[in-house]
Protein backbone atom coordinates (compact mmCIF):
# COMPACT_ATOMS: atom_id res chain seq x y z
CA UNK A 1 0.00 0.00 0.00
CA UNK A 2 2.68 2.50 0.97
CA UNK A 3 4.12 4.04 -2.15
CA UNK A 4 3.64 6.72 -4.74
CA UNK A 5 0.56 8.51 -3.43
CA UNK A 6 1.80 9.48 0.01
CA UNK A 7 5.15 10.73 -1.34
CA UNK A 8 3.74 12.79 -4.21
CA UNK A 9 0.05 13.71 -3.86
CA UNK A 10 0.36 16.27 -1.04
CA UNK A 11 1.57 18.86 -3.55
CA UNK A 12 -1.57 18.37 -5.66
CA UNK A 13 -3.85 18.56 -2.61
CA UNK A 14 -2.32 21.87 -1.53
CA UNK A 15 -3.30 23.41 -4.86
CA UNK A 16 -6.93 23.61 -3.66
CA UNK A 17 -6.68 23.15 0.16
CA UNK A 18 -4.56 25.49 2.29
CA UNK A 19 -5.26 24.12 5.79
CA UNK A 20 -2.90 21.61 7.36
CA UNK A 21 -5.71 20.34 9.59
CA UNK A 22 -8.00 19.71 6.60
CA UNK A 23 -5.18 17.88 4.82
CA UNK A 24 -4.75 15.55 7.80
CA UNK A 25 -8.52 14.97 7.91
CA UNK A 26 -8.30 14.11 4.24
CA UNK A 27 -5.88 11.30 5.02
CA UNK A 28 -7.95 10.16 7.99
CA UNK A 29 -11.11 9.95 5.85
CA UNK A 30 -9.12 8.11 3.21
CA UNK A 31 -8.06 5.60 5.85
CA UNK A 32 -11.68 5.18 6.93
CA UNK A 33 -12.71 4.47 3.34
CA UNK A 34 -9.91 1.94 2.93
CA UNK A 35 -10.72 0.21 6.24
CA UNK A 36 -14.42 -0.09 5.38
CA UNK A 37 -13.49 -1.44 1.97
CA UNK A 38 -11.04 -3.91 3.50
CA UNK A 39 -13.73 -5.28 5.83
CA UNK A 40 -16.06 -5.77 2.88
CA UNK A 41 -13.39 -7.46 0.78
CA UNK A 42 -12.48 -9.67 3.73
CA UNK A 43 -15.96 -11.21 3.68
CA UNK A 44 -15.85 -11.71 -0.07
CA UNK A 45 -12.35 -13.16 0.02
CA UNK A 46 -13.18 -15.56 2.85
CA UNK A 47 -16.41 -16.70 1.17
CA UNK A 48 -14.86 -17.00 -2.32
CA UNK A 49 -11.15 -17.75 -1.79
CA UNK A 50 -9.74 -17.69 -5.30
CA UNK A 51 -7.07 -15.38 -6.65
CA UNK A 52 -8.17 -12.59 -8.96
CA UNK A 53 -9.68 -9.97 -6.67
CA UNK A 54 -12.46 -7.95 -8.32
CA UNK A 55 -12.30 -10.11 -11.45
CA UNK A 56 -13.36 -13.15 -9.45
CA UNK A 57 -15.83 -11.41 -7.11
CA UNK A 58 -17.70 -9.34 -9.71
CA UNK A 59 -17.80 -12.17 -12.23
CA UNK A 60 -19.29 -14.59 -9.71
CA UNK A 61 -21.80 -12.16 -8.21
CA UNK A 62 -23.06 -10.32 -11.30
CA UNK A 63 -22.03 -11.75 -14.68
CA UNK A 64 -18.81 -13.05 -16.28
CA UNK A 65 -18.79 -10.04 -18.63
CA UNK A 66 -18.59 -7.60 -15.70
CA UNK A 67 -15.96 -9.76 -14.05
CA UNK A 68 -13.91 -9.70 -17.23
CA UNK A 69 -14.20 -5.92 -17.47
CA UNK A 70 -13.13 -5.60 -13.84
CA UNK A 71 -10.12 -7.81 -14.51
CA UNK A 72 -9.44 -5.92 -17.73
CA UNK A 73 -9.41 -2.63 -15.80
CA UNK A 74 -7.19 -4.08 -13.08
CA UNK A 75 -4.72 -5.47 -15.61
CA UNK A 76 -4.53 -2.52 -18.01
CA UNK A 77 -4.73 0.41 -15.58
CA UNK A 78 -5.38 -0.70 -12.01
CA UNK A 79 -1.91 -2.17 -11.58
CA UNK A 80 0.16 -1.14 -14.58
CA UNK A 81 -0.45 2.58 -13.92
CA UNK A 82 0.40 2.47 -10.18
CA UNK A 83 3.49 0.40 -10.98
CA UNK A 84 4.57 3.07 -13.45
CA UNK A 85 3.83 5.89 -10.99
CA UNK A 86 5.83 4.24 -8.22
CA UNK A 87 8.76 3.69 -10.57
CA UNK A 88 8.59 7.31 -11.81
CA UNK A 89 8.52 8.55 -8.20
CA UNK A 90 11.57 6.38 -7.50
CA UNK A 91 13.32 8.08 -10.41
CA UNK A 92 12.09 11.55 -9.40
CA UNK A 93 13.51 11.30 -5.87
CA UNK A 94 16.85 10.01 -7.09
CA UNK A 95 16.94 12.71 -9.76
CA UNK A 96 16.26 15.37 -7.09
CA UNK A 97 19.41 14.29 -5.26
CA UNK A 98 21.49 13.60 -8.38
CA UNK A 99 20.14 15.57 -11.39
CA UNK A 100 22.38 13.70 -13.84
CA UNK A 101 20.33 10.53 -13.35
CA UNK A 102 17.45 10.28 -15.87
CA UNK A 103 14.05 9.86 -14.19
CA UNK A 104 12.45 7.74 -16.92
CA UNK A 105 15.55 5.61 -17.39
CA UNK A 106 15.64 4.79 -13.68
CA UNK A 107 11.93 3.95 -13.70
CA UNK A 108 12.18 1.59 -16.67
CA UNK A 109 15.28 -0.13 -15.27
CA UNK A 110 13.59 -0.74 -11.90
CA UNK A 111 10.48 -2.27 -13.48
CA UNK A 112 12.55 -4.49 -15.77
CA UNK A 113 14.79 -5.76 -12.97
CA UNK A 114 11.95 -6.59 -10.57
CA UNK A 115 9.93 -8.23 -13.35
CA UNK A 116 12.79 -10.65 -13.98
CA UNK A 117 13.15 -11.44 -10.24
CA UNK A 118 9.44 -12.12 -9.69
CA UNK A 119 9.22 -14.34 -12.77
CA UNK A 120 11.66 -16.83 -11.25
CA UNK A 121 10.38 -18.44 -8.03
CA UNK A 122 8.17 -17.90 -4.97
CA UNK A 123 11.16 -18.03 -2.65
CA UNK A 124 13.11 -15.29 -4.39
CA UNK A 125 9.99 -13.21 -4.97
CA UNK A 126 8.62 -13.46 -1.43
CA UNK A 127 11.96 -13.02 0.32
CA UNK A 128 12.83 -9.93 -1.71
CA UNK A 129 9.49 -8.32 -1.06
CA UNK A 130 9.62 -9.05 2.69
CA UNK A 131 13.03 -7.41 2.98
CA UNK A 132 11.97 -4.38 0.94
CA UNK A 133 8.79 -3.88 2.99
CA UNK A 134 10.65 -4.13 6.30
CA UNK A 135 13.18 -1.54 5.12
CA UNK A 136 10.38 0.75 3.94
CA UNK A 137 8.60 0.69 7.31
CA UNK A 138 11.83 1.29 9.21
CA UNK A 139 12.81 4.23 6.98
CA UNK A 140 9.38 5.88 7.21
CA UNK A 141 9.28 5.65 11.01
CA UNK A 142 12.87 6.93 11.29
CA UNK A 143 12.13 9.82 8.91
CA UNK A 144 9.00 10.86 10.83
CA UNK A 145 10.67 10.73 14.23
CA UNK A 146 13.80 12.57 13.06
CA UNK A 147 11.77 15.26 11.29
CA UNK A 148 9.37 15.86 14.17
CA UNK A 149 12.28 15.95 16.65
CA UNK A 150 14.18 18.53 14.58
CA UNK A 151 11.39 21.03 13.88
CA UNK A 152 11.74 24.74 14.37
CA UNK A 153 8.89 26.52 16.16
CA UNK A 154 6.54 28.04 15.26
CA UNK A 155 5.66 25.54 12.53
CA UNK A 156 5.43 26.87 8.96
CA UNK A 157 1.99 25.23 8.52
CA UNK A 158 -0.85 25.20 11.06
CA UNK A 159 -2.00 21.67 11.92
CA UNK A 160 -4.74 22.56 14.42
CA UNK A 161 -8.37 23.33 13.39
CA UNK A 162 -9.41 26.91 12.72
CA UNK A 163 -12.39 28.92 11.54
CA UNK A 164 -13.24 28.03 7.95
CA UNK A 165 -11.93 24.48 8.07
CA UNK A 166 -15.45 23.05 8.35
CA UNK A 167 -16.43 24.56 4.99
CA UNK A 168 -13.33 23.07 3.36
CA UNK A 169 -14.15 19.63 4.78
CA UNK A 170 -17.48 19.66 2.93
CA UNK A 171 -16.21 21.29 -0.25
CA UNK A 172 -15.84 19.91 -3.74
CA UNK A 173 -12.08 20.47 -3.47
CA UNK A 174 -11.99 18.06 -0.51
CA UNK A 175 -13.92 15.45 -2.51
CA UNK A 176 -11.64 15.78 -5.53
CA UNK A 177 -8.54 15.58 -3.34
CA UNK A 178 -9.89 12.33 -1.91
CA UNK A 179 -9.17 10.68 -5.27
CA UNK A 180 -5.45 11.31 -4.67
CA UNK A 181 -5.74 9.95 -1.15
CA UNK A 182 -7.81 6.95 -2.21
CA UNK A 183 -5.15 6.21 -4.79
CA UNK A 184 -2.49 6.42 -2.07
CA UNK A 185 -4.41 3.80 -0.09
CA UNK A 186 -4.91 1.55 -3.13
CA UNK A 187 -3.45 -1.82 -2.35
CA UNK A 188 -5.59 -2.44 0.75
CA UNK A 189 -7.31 -5.12 -1.33
CA UNK A 190 -4.14 -6.63 -2.82
CA UNK A 191 -4.22 -9.75 -0.64
CA UNK A 192 -7.41 -10.87 -2.39
CA UNK A 193 -5.47 -11.10 -5.66
CA UNK A 194 -3.27 -13.87 -4.26
CA UNK A 195 -5.71 -15.51 -1.82
CA UNK A 196 -5.36 -18.90 -3.53
CA UNK A 197 -1.66 -18.82 -2.62
CA UNK A 198 -2.28 -18.03 1.08
CA UNK A 199 -2.38 -20.69 3.76
CA UNK A 200 -5.88 -20.86 5.31
CA UNK A 201 -7.19 -17.73 3.49
CA UNK A 202 -10.64 -17.87 5.16
CA UNK A 203 -9.07 -17.29 8.56
CA UNK A 204 -6.06 -15.14 7.68
CA UNK A 205 -7.42 -12.80 5.01
CA UNK A 206 -9.60 -10.57 7.28
CA UNK A 207 -6.74 -10.02 9.74
CA UNK A 208 -4.30 -9.28 6.91
CA UNK A 209 -6.57 -6.67 5.34
CA UNK A 210 -7.63 -4.93 8.56
CA UNK A 211 -4.20 -4.86 10.22
CA UNK A 212 -2.42 -3.65 7.10
CA UNK A 213 -4.93 -0.83 6.55
CA UNK A 214 -4.76 0.42 10.14
CA UNK A 215 -0.95 0.43 10.14
CA UNK A 216 -0.81 2.33 6.86
CA UNK A 217 -3.39 4.90 8.03
CA UNK A 218 -1.26 5.65 11.08
CA UNK A 219 1.92 5.97 9.02
CA UNK A 220 0.22 8.21 6.44
CA UNK A 221 -0.98 10.61 9.13
CA UNK A 222 2.52 10.75 10.63
CA UNK A 223 4.18 11.29 7.25
CA UNK A 224 1.88 14.10 6.18
CA UNK A 225 2.15 15.77 9.58
CA UNK A 226 5.94 15.62 9.20
CA UNK A 227 5.83 17.05 5.65
CA UNK A 228 3.51 19.92 6.60
CA UNK A 229 5.39 20.74 9.80
CA UNK A 230 8.75 20.77 8.04
CA UNK A 231 8.15 22.96 5.00
CA UNK A 232 5.87 25.90 4.15
CA UNK A 233 2.86 25.27 1.94
CA UNK A 234 4.27 27.40 -0.90
CA UNK A 235 7.34 25.16 -1.12
CA UNK A 236 5.24 21.97 -1.33
CA UNK A 237 2.36 23.12 -3.52
CA UNK A 238 2.37 21.45 -6.95
CA UNK A 239 5.60 19.52 -6.31
CA UNK A 240 6.09 15.75 -6.59
CA UNK A 241 9.12 15.10 -4.35
CA UNK A 242 7.50 16.45 -1.15
CA UNK A 243 9.59 14.19 1.09
CA UNK A 244 12.81 15.60 -0.34
CA UNK A 245 11.56 19.17 0.00
CA UNK A 246 10.56 18.61 3.63
CA UNK A 247 13.90 17.02 4.44
CA UNK A 248 15.81 19.88 2.81
CA UNK A 249 14.01 22.44 4.98
CA UNK A 250 14.75 20.54 8.19
CA UNK A 251 18.13 18.86 7.64
CA UNK A 252 19.81 20.80 4.85
CA UNK A 253 20.87 19.90 1.31
CA UNK A 254 23.38 17.12 2.03
CA UNK A 255 21.18 15.14 4.42
CA UNK A 256 18.16 15.74 2.18
CA UNK A 257 20.02 14.10 -0.72
CA UNK A 258 20.62 11.00 1.39
CA UNK A 259 16.98 10.92 2.48
CA UNK A 260 15.82 11.35 -1.13
CA UNK A 261 17.83 8.30 -2.14
CA UNK A 262 16.43 6.35 0.82
CA UNK A 263 12.82 7.36 0.10
CA UNK A 264 13.29 6.56 -3.57
CA UNK A 265 14.82 3.20 -2.76
CA UNK A 266 11.95 2.20 -0.49
CA UNK A 267 9.53 2.67 -3.40
CA UNK A 268 11.10 -0.42 -4.95
CA UNK A 269 8.92 -2.45 -2.57
CA UNK A 270 5.82 -0.76 -4.01
CA UNK A 271 6.80 -1.69 -7.55
CA UNK A 272 7.62 -5.15 -6.23
CA UNK A 273 4.18 -5.55 -4.63
CA UNK A 274 2.38 -4.53 -7.83
CA UNK A 275 4.41 -6.96 -9.91
CA UNK A 276 3.47 -9.76 -7.50
CA UNK A 277 -0.29 -9.12 -7.30
CA UNK A 278 -1.20 -7.85 -10.76
CA UNK A 279 -0.13 -10.84 -12.88
CA UNK A 280 -2.37 -13.11 -10.80
CA UNK A 281 -5.36 -11.33 -12.35
CA UNK A 282 -3.99 -11.96 -15.84
CA UNK A 283 -3.28 -15.55 -14.81
CA UNK A 284 -6.85 -16.37 -13.81
CA UNK A 285 -8.20 -14.62 -16.92
CA UNK A 286 -5.95 -16.94 -18.93
CA UNK A 287 -7.40 -19.92 -17.08
CA UNK A 288 -10.99 -18.88 -17.84
CA UNK A 289 -10.68 -17.55 -21.40
CA UNK A 290 -9.07 -19.75 -24.07
CA UNK A 291 -8.12 -16.71 -26.16
CA UNK A 292 -5.81 -15.60 -23.33
CA UNK A 293 -4.60 -19.10 -22.37
CA UNK A 294 -0.97 -18.09 -22.85
CA UNK A 295 -1.35 -16.00 -19.68
CA UNK A 296 -2.25 -19.12 -17.68
CA UNK A 297 1.11 -20.74 -18.37
CA UNK A 298 3.44 -21.17 -15.41
CA UNK A 299 7.14 -21.96 -15.24
CA UNK A 300 8.73 -24.91 -13.47
CA UNK A 301 8.25 -23.17 -10.11
CA UNK A 302 4.53 -22.55 -10.65
CA UNK A 303 5.03 -18.82 -11.33
CA UNK A 304 2.83 -17.16 -14.01
CA UNK A 305 5.92 -15.80 -15.74
CA UNK A 306 4.21 -14.79 -18.99
CA UNK A 307 1.64 -12.72 -17.09
CA UNK A 308 4.41 -11.09 -15.05
CA UNK A 309 6.39 -10.14 -18.15
CA UNK A 310 3.26 -8.69 -19.79
CA UNK A 311 2.44 -6.66 -16.67
CA UNK A 312 5.96 -5.29 -16.55
CA UNK A 313 5.77 -4.33 -20.22
CA UNK A 314 2.45 -2.49 -19.71
CA UNK A 315 3.94 -0.52 -16.81
CA UNK A 316 6.92 0.51 -18.94
CA UNK A 317 4.54 1.75 -21.66
CA UNK A 318 2.86 4.01 -19.08
CA UNK A 319 6.24 5.35 -17.94
CA UNK A 320 7.23 6.50 -21.42
CA UNK A 321 3.84 7.62 -22.77
CA UNK A 322 1.94 9.78 -20.22
CA UNK A 323 2.42 12.52 -17.64
CA UNK A 324 2.43 11.76 -13.93
CA UNK A 325 -0.73 13.71 -13.04
CA UNK A 326 -2.67 12.28 -16.00
CA UNK A 327 -1.86 8.72 -14.96
CA UNK A 328 -2.65 9.46 -11.31
CA UNK A 329 -6.11 10.93 -11.92
CA UNK A 330 -7.00 8.35 -14.56
CA UNK A 331 -5.92 5.41 -12.41
CA UNK A 332 -7.53 6.86 -9.28
CA UNK A 333 -10.91 7.23 -10.97
CA UNK A 334 -10.83 3.72 -12.46
CA UNK A 335 -9.69 2.05 -9.23
CA UNK A 336 -12.36 3.79 -7.15
CA UNK A 337 -15.09 2.81 -9.61
CA UNK A 338 -13.88 -0.80 -9.62
CA UNK A 339 -13.98 -1.11 -5.84
CA UNK A 340 -17.38 0.64 -5.72
CA UNK A 341 -18.95 -2.05 -7.93
CA UNK A 342 -17.30 -4.81 -5.88
CA UNK A 343 -18.66 -3.55 -2.55
CA UNK A 344 -22.11 -3.23 -4.12
CA UNK A 345 -21.61 -6.91 -4.98
CA UNK A 346 -21.15 -7.74 -1.29
CA UNK A 347 -24.62 -6.39 -0.52
CA UNK A 348 -26.11 -8.18 -3.54
CA UNK A 349 -24.50 -11.46 -2.46
CA UNK A 350 -25.97 -11.14 1.03
CA UNK A 351 -29.44 -11.06 -0.56
CA UNK A 352 -29.00 -13.60 -3.36
CA UNK A 353 -26.98 -16.21 -1.45
CA UNK A 354 -27.83 -15.81 2.25
CA UNK A 355 -26.81 -19.42 2.98
CA UNK A 356 -23.34 -19.16 1.45
CA UNK A 357 -20.74 -20.18 4.08
CA UNK A 358 -19.07 -17.02 5.36
CA UNK A 359 -16.09 -17.71 7.64
CA UNK A 360 -15.93 -13.95 8.20
CA UNK A 361 -18.82 -11.49 8.14
CA UNK A 362 -18.19 -7.75 7.65
CA UNK A 363 -18.09 -5.97 11.00
CA UNK A 364 -20.78 -3.29 11.28
CA UNK A 365 -22.76 -4.45 8.25
CA UNK A 366 -24.64 -2.72 6.58
CA UNK A 367 -23.16 0.55 7.89
CA UNK A 368 -19.61 -0.39 6.87
CA UNK A 369 -20.31 -0.91 3.15
CA UNK A 370 -22.68 2.08 3.08
CA UNK A 371 -19.95 4.36 4.47
CA UNK A 372 -17.54 3.09 1.83
CA UNK A 373 -20.07 3.45 -0.99
CA UNK A 374 -21.28 6.93 -0.03
CA UNK A 375 -17.80 8.43 0.39
CA UNK A 376 -16.47 6.77 -2.76
CA UNK A 377 -19.49 7.85 -4.84
CA UNK A 378 -19.17 11.41 -3.48
CA UNK A 379 -15.56 11.45 -4.63
CA UNK A 380 -16.31 10.01 -8.06
CA UNK A 381 -19.07 12.54 -8.77
CA UNK A 382 -16.87 15.54 -7.97
CA UNK A 383 -13.90 14.10 -9.87
CA UNK A 384 -16.14 13.64 -12.91
CA UNK A 385 -17.38 17.21 -12.66
CA UNK A 386 -13.85 18.55 -12.11
CA UNK A 387 -12.16 16.55 -14.89
CA UNK A 388 -14.74 15.04 -17.28
CA UNK A 389 -12.19 14.29 -20.02
CA UNK A 390 -10.11 11.84 -17.98
CA UNK A 391 -13.26 10.44 -16.35
CA UNK A 392 -14.84 9.77 -19.74
CA UNK A 393 -11.58 8.17 -20.79
CA UNK A 394 -11.95 5.75 -17.88
CA UNK A 395 -15.52 4.93 -18.91
CA UNK A 396 -14.32 4.42 -22.50
CA UNK A 397 -11.77 1.89 -21.25
CA UNK A 398 -14.60 0.01 -19.53
CA UNK A 399 -16.59 0.03 -22.78
CA UNK A 400 -13.56 -1.30 -24.66
CA UNK A 401 -13.33 -4.10 -22.11
CA UNK A 402 -16.90 -5.13 -22.90
CA UNK A 403 -16.04 -5.23 -26.61
CA UNK A 404 -12.99 -7.40 -25.92
CA UNK A 405 -15.14 -9.71 -23.81
CA UNK A 406 -17.66 -10.12 -26.63
CA UNK A 407 -14.87 -11.01 -29.04
CA UNK A 408 -12.99 -13.42 -26.77
CA UNK A 409 -15.59 -15.01 -24.48
CA UNK A 410 -15.67 -18.83 -24.44
CA UNK A 411 -18.24 -20.43 -26.72
CA UNK A 412 -21.26 -21.87 -24.83
CA UNK A 413 -21.13 -25.59 -24.23
CA UNK A 414 -23.14 -27.60 -26.76
CA UNK A 415 -25.96 -29.71 -25.43
CA UNK A 416 -26.75 -33.09 -26.94
CA UNK A 417 -30.05 -33.38 -28.82
CA UNK A 418 -32.53 -36.04 -27.89
CA UNK A 419 -33.11 -38.56 -30.69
Amino acid sequence: MIGTGVFTSLGFQLESIDSGFVILMLWLVGGLIALCGAMCYAELGAAMPRSGGEYHFVGQIFHPSLGFVSGWVSATVGFAAPTALAAVTFGTYLNAAYPALPTSGLAVSLIAALTIVHATSHRQSGSLHTVLTACKLALIIAFCLATLASLNWPLPTRLSPAVGDGAQLLSGAFAVSLIYVSYAYSGWNAATYVSSELRDPQRRLPAILATGTLIVTTLYLLLNAAFLAAAPVDALRGELEVGYIAARHVFGERTANFIAVALGALLTSTVSAMLIAAPRVLHVIGQDYPFFKVLAKTNANGIPATAIYLQGALAIVFVISASFKTILLFAGFILALNTLVTVVGLMVLRRTQPDLPRPYRTWGYPVTPLVFLSLTLWTLVFVFLDDPVRSLGGLALIGLGLVVYRLTRPAPAKTARNP
